[in-house]
């Protein structure tokens, strides 16, 4: 029995330490710019004892709420086996479609699609954010090194950002380690500060907060916007949750990460309390000079960490929309034959990393891009919120009475925190609304610019049943080989099936039909993976079904065909692929400015080939015109 439970212990360890360094990156490096920001950023609110008290409250009360209750205690719940993220709870309420009206489906689908798009806004930010803030704290050692800031924090980015196809399997296992350093340094400095002036604790009472805005008024729902800061990063919580399970996320959270932030956010209190005139960077105010350069050194390896865990989200984000259909194909790298999750995508790195570089050009200081950096985080909270209701009456059949007070409990925190940072829209919040607008237009092009095109293809299309019972019919030549189509539907014969019969007026020993089916889950079993059907003469139908967490291959499907002795091995086997050349001048439903947009990323997109892992050598690709 303790034999047993040992290496049980042993892993949820491993998984306690590696969430350190994945899931509480980017929340783990809030307290670089949270407090500063308050009183010393663009609408900062004067230090004195009562508002630094008043933003204490809400930074624990934020943090208690917020991260603590909804995410770690609630929302977490709503599991997709396993899996966490904004488009698992587009799945689980997917899934219950029967008894989601008509009228509500494509709303709560859009939702979903925004809150996706929005944390493409957040890392973009994350990663500029964090790293400048921390290569700041140089300014706090020394002014000679204020020409160095930008240089040295675009530097660190191209290198961290050229550095993404080694793939984060290897350094991976030192980030637990960096950040759990980084958090007892975090909660050492704190209770430090603490101990010199413990009269900060008081601000635990969450009566400060209420005094913050009935003294303050319209300004303290401005500083709100920046109190808010602390908390981003809790969706990352939720979205991790497949990589390390509930209970070793919620037991760092607990046992290391809460504490140590409490600590440090009352600490940088405690600081200001004696010493307001360290206003400009309190986080740096904390460390003795003697660790000055050693603590910009830490600070810089945490928000390496935190802004390759956001990259490593965009990864992942990505390939779960195209699976679902949102997204054309991209080039999708795996960096680890052990860890399905380590992916690269070399479209989506470059693209991230002119965006953070320019970012950090264009704003030159963590203070302006702390103005675009809440909004992204208080609109994806709020409609988390939302979908989570949705998952709990639709999905789960909550009544109203048990789902409606915690929502609503939830909303109240996330519909103010999104409104203070309304009010900071011309101050750069204007960036990630800017970015996700975009992002869903094209989405949402791509996904019925494909249903279009699907329609059109599907009306010249003949059953496969149809087919191979005419080739039989009238005995058609046949080949040695064994050849494989790819069906978009396994009802239908495949276009290029048909022009290669039309033109080549012969067909292979052995036919393979094969379905590429994207299921509404995460991952799918192995032995549910692949569904066999011999349709005799020699034709044969595949269907391989796919989570949204995985990448089909091709010839690994078909080696699988082989081995179970389903299809006969007849070599030499050639793959058969599709082109379609869309031509845009027929008659459609949907609008000419969305058809060029799809028609773009259409010609865009990553070769079939390459995404499902084909040899080049082996495929044989097939063109048609097909007008929209």
């Amino acid at each position: 029995m303790t034999g047993a439970a040992k290496p049980a212990s042993i892993d949820t360890v491993r998984l306690t330490i590696g969430a350190l360094g994945v899931v509480y990156g980017d929340i783990g490096t809030s307290p670089l710019y949270t407090i500063k920001e308050c009183f010393h950023g663009t609408h900062a609110i004067t230090a004195s004892p009562a508002n630094i008290l008043g933003v204490l409250s809400l930074i624990a009360w934020s943090l208690t709420i917020v991260v603590t209750i909804k995410y770690l205690m609630v929302v977490m719940q709503a599991d997709n086996r396993g899996e966490g993220g904004i488009f698992a709870l587009l799945a689980l309420i997917t899934s219950s479609e029967e008894r989601l009206s008509a009228r509500m489906r494509p709303i709560v689908v859009f939702a979903a699609l925004l809150g996706a798009s929005l944390l493409y806004g957040d890392g973009f930010i994350t990663p500029s954010i964090s790293v400048l803030s921390a290569i700041e704290g140089l300014e706090v050692a020394t002014h000679a090194a204020d020409t160095l800031i930008l240089p040295l924090t675009c530097i660190v980015l191209l290198v961290l950002f050229l550095f993404q196809h080694h793939g984060t399997a290897g350094i991976g296992k030192i980030f637990g380690p960096i950040m759990m350093i980084w958090f007892v340094t975090l909660a050492v400095l704190g209770g430090l500060a603490i101990v010199r002036n413990p009269h900060v604790l008081a601000a635990v009472n969450p009566i400060y907060a209420w005094r913050f805005f009935a003294e303050n008024h319209i300004h303290g729902l401005v500083v709100l916007g920046s109190v808010v800061l602390c908390i981003t990063g809790g969706e990352a919580l939720y979205a991790d949750m497949g990589h390390f399970g509930r209970n070793p996320i919620r037991f760092s959270w607990f046992s290391l990460v809460f504490p140590a932030l409490l600590l440090n956010y009352l600490g940088q209190g405690a600081l200001l309390l004696n010493h307001p005139e360290l206003v400009a960077n309190p986080f740096y105010g904390l460390s003795p000079r003697i660790i000055l350069y050693p603590m910009v050194l830490l600070s810089t390896l945490a928000t390496i960490i935190a802004s390759q865990a956001m990259i490593s989200g965009a990864f992942s984000l990505t390939r779960q929309a195209v699976q679902m259909g949102y997204c054309p194909r991209v080039t999708i790298i795996h960096t680890s034959a052990d860890t399905e999750g380590q992916i690269y995508i070399p479209e989506i790195n470059w693209l991230m990393m002119v965006v953070c570089i320019g970012l950090v050009l264009t704003f030159r200081a963590s203070s302006g891009l702390a103005s675009a950096y809440g909004i992204a985080v208080t609109a994806n909270m709020a409609i988390t919120s939302l979908l989570y209701y949705y998952v709990a009456t639709r999905t789960w059949q909550w009544p109203l009475h048990k789902a409606a007070p915690l929502v609503v409990l939830f909303l109240v925190f996330d519909i103010t925190y999104f409104g203070s940072n309304l009010l900071k829209i011309f101050d750069g919040g204007w960036f990630p609304i800017v970015v996700a607008i975009i992002i869903v237009i094209l989405m949402t092009a791509w996904k019925d610019g494909r249903a279009v095109l699907y329609q059109k293809m599907r009306s010249a299309m003949l059953s496969i049943d149809t087919f191979v019972a005419d080739a039989a019919r009238h005995g058609v030549h046949r080949v040695k080989g064994t050849a494989v189509f790819m069906a978009s539907s396994s009802n239908f014969t495949p276009p290029s099936l048909l022009h290669h019969y039309k033109h080549n007026k012969v067909l292979h020993e052995e036919v393979i039909f094969l379905t590429i089916q994207p299921e509404d889950i995460p991952a799918v079993s192995e032995t549910d993976r692949l569904t066999f059907e011999s349709m005799e003469h020699g034709f044969y139908r595949i269907i391989a079904h796919y989570g949204f967490m995985e990448t089909p291959n091709v010839p690994k499907i078909v080696d699988r065909a082989f081995h179970a002795k389903k299809i006969p091995h007849v070599p030499p086997i050639s793959y058969y692929l599709g082109r379609e050349t869309l031509l845009l001048t027929g008659k459609s439903k949907m609008s000419r400015w969305r058809l060029h947009i799809f028609a773009f990323l259409s010609r865009n997109s990553q070769s079939a080939v390459n995404y499902f892992s084909i040899p080049p050598g082996r495929v044989v690709e097939l063109g048609s015109q097909i007008e929209l």
